[in-house]
């Protein structure tokens, strides 16, 4: 695909994330971050069948789309990242879908303690790769196309 054929994000966007039932999301544009996270807490892996899963509740009691509902998904894999501060840590990875532009884009997602951040969720480069140009002079672009 070329550039000129790319849809355009601005650097803070609303998803949606179905497989999760969260809608009218923010999520923060950062073409600094490789992989993207998502913010949840109470965090537990378990194995069930020799197959590794996790458990955890999406955002916390603070946000105003938060559920209380207990999520259970297959972990991907575990991988070391480094969080906006530099440190390192060992998270668990999910696949999930969001919907960005009107496109519905398969997404890995790292599980994150983002409670002192200002996005619940953040979009890295590797979903955003030939998918979309960022413009981070602008906000909330994918909402604007819909009128």
């Amino acid at each position: 695909m070329k550039k000129r054929d790319l849809k355009v994000v601005g650097r803070r966007e609303v998803i949606d994330l179905p497989e999760l039932d969260l809608f009218g999301i923010d999520a923060k544009i950062d073409t600094g971050a490789y992989s993207s996270a998502i913010h949840c807490h109470d965090i537990n892996m378990f194995l069930s069948d020799k197959k590794k899963f996790v458990e955890f509740y999406l955002l916390d009691p603070t946000h105003p789309d938060y559920n209380d509902k207990k999520i259970i998904l297959p972990v991907l894999k575990e991988r070391r990242i480094k969080n906006s501060f530099g440190k390192s840590q060992k998270r668990f990875i999910i696949k999930t879908t969001i919907i960005l532009h009107g496109e519905s884009i398969p997404v890995e997602c790292s599980l994150a303690d983002r409670s002192n951040l200002e996005y619940p969720i953040l979009l890295g480069r590797k979903v955003l790769k030939n998918r979309f140009l960022v413009d981070v002079s602008r906000v909330n672009l994918s909402l604007k196309s819909k009128k």
